[in-house]
Parts: structure tokens; C-alpha cells; sequence
């Protein structure tokens, strides 16, 4: 994952300059200190404000986003206090010297890739569980098993980290993966790494279902959506808009086998977004988690509308990216390209087995990256 292209601090072997942290110190401009400060301050006076405590949902937000930016900025400014030091200490040190400080050296060193990586985040409900919805494409049992590979792969990415996985329904394919499966991901700021897997990832492999063992090109779609807070969502769904089903839940057999209706799936008629739940055995408590995904589901949807509508209130020619390929994974070649990123792995099994770490870190450099540029043409 880059890291700011100078650190400022020497590295074994460099010769120590006076001018060494000044040149670190222009990452400020990838760090937006400046900015992050007059944002830090603008929050700081609404939180002053008596008034905004009425509403515990602004408040909740504004707390956050207040408590990050706290944090970045004033780790910043330890972090150059240190780097001086250091690089006045590097200028007058003798060789000896600069071999006892190398341990310092890459402690700062990974403190500025740490505070880095924390700036990427700035999507909102960064710090909020991702619920993820991967569905196949067209092609039947080829594009059901690509679902049911990606499905994996972020599973097992979470479970390296420690993270939880809260399955909420799954529509098993024909013969292997998966119609559709969706979950959810819990942990530090499972939606902020998440996020960059939004939209359509393309495998070409030899296809195991093929008797001819023909070349198959697969789609599947990764639906990344915030768990947003429920006091922040202020959506009202009329019984009149809302079709209920239950049905008998998906699943392995055995003793655990649901032998009752219990799974409930709610449709919402004026968009046609339909939302499952077979999660517990409890057809009341599956319908109040379909209501409470359909709603964060109808938010996302809001949230989108308004930055297409702010996008072309500024002129700007939005490319539609809903749907897009961000991502092939072409195993019989043995590498995965993400094209938005220009990023190649050629551990293909390693990273369907969930190390994505690479793949997200750039996928969230891109995307800071893109808001920075709307947040720029916003200013102009």
C-alpha cells in the first residue's frame, strides 16, 4: 500500500539533511491538515451548539466525524514534533549513531503509513458493518459458483481480521454457489474497507462445469451497503408499499434443519428492491431484519440521488458507475487486474482465499481520491 512518496526521515544509508522533514512535510497537501483543521473547526462550533443535541442522529454524526478528524490532525502534528527531532539528531549523529536511531527511524516510518491509511476514509459510515449482497450474473451454474468464490473470499478476509460474519439469506445456485447470498461484515471499519468492492467482478477461467473444458468469462455483483445507525435513517414505508412472503429457509440439512416458514422476504413495491431474511427461526424477528436492511437499502438509494443531483447542479458529466467492471480475475492466466486502480496480483488463490488487503488499500486510494477531485470541483 504507498505510503506518501517521502517520509522526510533518512533511511539506513542516507545522508541526514536539515531540508529532510520539509519535504515529508509537503505531504500535508496528501494529508490536507489545512482542510481537516477548518473542517475540525466548522464541527466544533455545531457541536457548541445546544440546538444540536435535539437530534440525536446529526449528533451522532457530527461526534464522529469531529472524533476522526481530532485524531489525524493531532497525531499529525505529534508525529512531526517526533520527526524533527529525529532529523536533527540524524544530521549530527555519527555512523554509530544513525545505526542506534534505526528503530526510531521505522517506527516514524510506520506511523506515516498508519496515518495515511487512516485519511483514505472518507467515505460517510465509514466506522459502520458493511452489508454485503453478491449476486451472480448471467450464465447460470458458471456465474452461480463465481458468486459463491467472491462470497468466500470476503468471508475468509474477515475472518483473518478477526471480524464477525452475520449470514442473512442465501439462494444456493443449481448446481454450486450461489443466486445470491447476503451478509453481514463487523468490525473496525468494515464498511470504509469495503466499499471499494462495490459493483461487478468479472472471472475468466477454464470452466470446471464445461466437459470440453472451454474458456468461460463469469459476471458477479458485490452490493456494498452502510449499516447506517437507525435514529439517522428518518424512512417511513407504508404496509401498502410492502409485499410480504414467507417461505421455508435455505440451508444445510440435519438435525438444524428449519422445518418451518420461517423465512420471510419483503418486497417493496414502487422500486421492486426485494430483501430476504432467514437468519433466526423466529418469522417476526426475520421480517424486522429484512424491514431494517430494506430501509438502509432505500437510504443508500437516497444518498446516491443526492450526489448524482449535486454532481449535475455543478455541471460535472457523472460517469455512471452502478454495474461497472472494477475488477478481472483471470485464473487460467494466473492474475487479477483491478482497473480503476491499474493494480495486478498474480496470487490469484491467495487472494480468493481472502488476502485483498493490497486490492482494498489501493481501492480506497482511488476513492479518495475521486472525492477530493468532487470536493475540488465543489470549491471552484
Amino acid at each position: 500500500m504507498p505510503a506518501p512518496r517521502s517520509t522526510g526521515v533518512a533511511r539506513k544509508g542516507d545522508t541526514p539533511c536539515r531540508n529532510c522533514w520539509k519535504n515529508w512535510r509537503r505531504s500535508g497537501s496528501t494529508f490536507d491538515i489545512p482542510g481537516k483543521t477548518r473542517r475540525l473547526n466548522e464541527l466544533d462550533r455545531e457541536l457548541s451548539d445546544p440546538e444540536l443535541w435535539n437530534n440525536a442522529g446529526r449528533a451522532r454524526q457530527v461526534t464522529q466525524e469531529a472524533g476522526s478528524l481530532r485524531r489525524i490532525v493531532d497525531d499529525y502534528r505529534t508525529l512531526q514534533s517526533d520527526a524533527d527531532g529525529l532529523s536533527e539528531m540524524l544530521e549530527i549523529a555519527s555512523d554509530e549513531e544513525r545505526e542506534m536511531l534505526a528503530e526510531e527511524q521505522a517506527s516514524i516510518q510506520t506511523r506515516v503509513d498508519d496515518l495515511y491509511r487512516e485519511t483514505l476514509f472518507t467515505m460517510k459510515h465509514a466506522d459502520v458493518p458493511a452489508i454485503m449482497r453478491v449476486k451472480g450474473g448471467a450464465g447460470g451454474t458458471e456465474a452461480q459458483d463465481w458468486a459463491g468464490m467472491l462470497a468466500r473470499m470476503y468471508m475468509r478476509w474477515a475472518e483473518r481480521r478477526g471480524y464477525r460474519v452475520d449470514l442473512i439469506d442465501e439462494q444456493p445456485g443449481d448446481q454450486a454457489g450461489y443466486q445470491s447470498i447476503e451478509f453481514i461484515i463487523r468490525g473496525d471499519k468494515a464498511f470504509g474497507m469495503m466499499a471499494p468492492e462495490h459493483g461487478v467482478h468479472r472471472l475468466v477461467r477454464v470452466s470446471p462445469f464445461d466437459a470440453n473444458n472451454r474458456r468461460q468469462t463469469s459476471f458477479a455483483s458485490v452490493d456494498v451497503v452502510p449499516e447506517v445507525p437507525e435514529e439517522e435513517i428518518n424512512i417511513h414505508i407504508p404496509d401498502s408499499d410492502l409485499r410480504r412472503d414467507v417461505f421455508r429457509s435455505q440451508g444445510a440439512g440435519g438435525q438444524g434443519v428449519n422445518t418451518t416458514d420461517s423465512a420471510v422476504r419483503l418486497t417493496h413495491i414502487p422500486t421492486g428492491i426485494a430483501v430476504a431474511s432467514q437468519q433466526t427461526r423466529s418469522q417476526i424477528k426475520n421480517h424486522e431484519i429484512a424491514l431494517q436492511i430494506l430501509k438502509q437499502r432505500l437510504y443508500d438509494i437516497e444518498m446516491r440521488k443526492r450526489e448524482e443531483e449535486e454532481a449535475k447542479a455543478r455541471g460535472e458529466q457523472k460517469k455512471i458507475e452502478w454495474g461497472s467492471q472494477i475488477r478481472s480475475y483471470v485464473l487460467d492466466k494466473q492474475y487479477i487486474k483491478d482497473h480503476r486502480t491499474g493494480v495486478m496480483k498474480h496470487n490469484p488463490d491467495d487472494v480468493l482465499d481472502g488476502d485483498l488487503d493490497d486490492l482494498m488499500w489501493a481501492g480506497l486510494e482511488w476513492l479518495a481520491g475521486k472525492r477530493a477531485a468532487e470536493d475540488a470541483g465543489d470549491e471552484e
